[in-house]
């Protein structure tokens, strides 16, 4: 059964390419395709939440039209990843004749960068030996994970993070559909905290829309955990006053309140640095600091000892 999150994704997962918002040069060359009734093999490479999976799954509707499920394997490599999943899953649904008019079928491999090098390797003759039956597309955020024979044998489909005015677009449809009212600033706020994120947006208006059907800024931060940039700026221009307690203070109080790790803060912080009142060249050296405390984290050094000493560095650069 599945959980209330994928049903909501699955519900506003475009059907047209009309619906999939951005990506219009790749949503040109996929309909060309289609109107051909013939593709070569593709790989979908960019961040997550921009529309590969969705892509795939319009371009098998488009296709193959009511008998695409038929036509149509989804499969995610980071589930299997060795080199049995090519020899047998992939090789069966490869070997057999499409069902329809169109001569193939397509077989859609999602997170194919996590394939380790014997299953890629494996897949290239794969992909050679059956290419008359199944055309393939890989989805995958990095790129240079994928082996050069795989590469070579695909036309690449490089996704970007959507913009502002395409996420605005989704928020609308989905608050229109749901009867959600959401008001200019907790739609700026999905926008900063999603970065381009489709997926991402969907869960959170899922969230927010089971506690209220107004939709505003503070119960969008509520909800994800996440610390209020205005919250981090004040703490960041008090340290810079040179008030290292009172910012400390401040910090303490947001890390206990929002439930978040260093890490939460640091890359918060990072992000608010660029819109404190001081000058670059300071705001560059900050930013290396802020780096050198991230790293230290990582590593396993004490959160808050650490942040304290970045409030300190903000402190003397205040001076």
């Amino acid at each position: 059964m599945k959980d209330e999150s994928m049903i909501w994704t699955e519900k506003y997962r475009p059907s047209t390419f009309e619906e999939i918002k951005g990506q219009k040069e790749i949503l040109a060359r996929a309909e060309a395709f289609v109107r051909q009734m013939n593709m070569p093999h593709l790989l979908f490479t960019g961040p997550a939440g921009t529309g590969k999976s969705t892509l795939a799954t319009v371009i098998a509707k488009q296709m193959f039209g009511e008998s695409w499920r038929a036509n149509y394997l989804e499969l995610n490599a980071s589930d299997e990843r060795g080199i049995d999943v090519v020899r047998n899953k992939v090789k069966d649904f490869a070997r057999t004749k499409s069902i329809g008019k169109v001569p193939f079928k397509i077989l859609f491999l999602d997170e194919s960068d996590a394939l380790t090098r014997e299953a890629q390797q494996a897949l290239r003759r794969t992909m050679e030996m059956y290419t008359h039956t199944c055309r393939f597309i890989l989805s995958c955020n990095y790129s240079s994970r994928i082996i050069d024979p795989i590469q070579s044998r695909c036309s690449i489909f490089r996704f970007r993070l959507l913009g502002k005015d395409e996420i605005g677009e989704i928020v609308d449809r989905i608050a229109q559909r749901e009867g959600l009212n959401v008001d200019a600033k907790a739609r700026d706020a999905i926008y900063r905290i999603t970065e381009g994120d489709c997926r991402r947006v969907i869960n959170i208006l899922q969230a927010t829309s089971s506690v209220s059907k107004n939709v505003d800024e503070k119960i969008i931060y509520e909800m994800i955990s996440e610390a209020n940039p205005k919250d981090i700026e004040k703490v960041l221009s008090t340290a810079l006053s040179g008030n290292f307690l009172d910012a400390r203070n401040l910090l303490l109080d947001i890390m206990l309140k929002n439930g978040l790790s260093g890490l939460d803060i640091i890359k918060a912080m990072q992000k608010e640095v660029w819109n404190l009142a001081i000058e670059d060249k300071v705001k560059v050296a900050l930013t290396e600091k802020v780096g050198e405390i991230e790293f230290r984290i990582v590593e396993g050094s004490d959160e808050f000892l650490q942040l304290e000493a970045l409030l300190a560095s903000f402190s003397v650069a205040g001076k």
